[in-house]
């Protein structure tokens, strides 16, 4: 059996897609919690990147068996005030920009060799 592994950046990505996504954080980055905002080195080329408190609650509970929809319905729109077809909308642009830059790993399918949620 042929086992698939996460891919930095997928094409599904989007309103269009019809199967959940899975997030994972890669282990090609350093992050810490300063003052309350997360903070990710990225290992690739050393780029900085300052997460808000939405981000940070995605970014914390991406551990490879969630779905997105689910991490958004739980964290973002249970802590924020915002319309969830809004929120899911957001987290999966956010999303995006994270796997373009090799920060999160995406997929259309749980992502086994994932970090637990923080």
């Amino acid at each position: 059996m042929a086992r698939l592994k996460p891919r930095p950046l997928t094409p599904s990505l989007g309103a269009d897609r019809m199967s959940s996504l899975y997030i994972a954080r890669s282990t090609e980055i350093a992050a810490r919690v300063l003052g309350g905002e997360m903070m990710i080195m990225s290992a690739r080329d050393s780029t900085l990147f300052n997460l808000n408190e939405v981000g940070t609650a995605i970014w914390t509970a991406a551990d490879g068996v969630t779905p997105l929809e689910e991490i958004v319905e739980r964290k973002v729109c249970a802590e924020f005030e915002v319309e969830p077809a809004e929120a899911l909308k957001d987290a999966e642009s956010f999303v995006k920009e994270l796997a373009d830059r090799g920060i999160l790993l995406v997929s259309d399918q749980p992502i086994k060799s994932a970090a637990p949620a923080l």
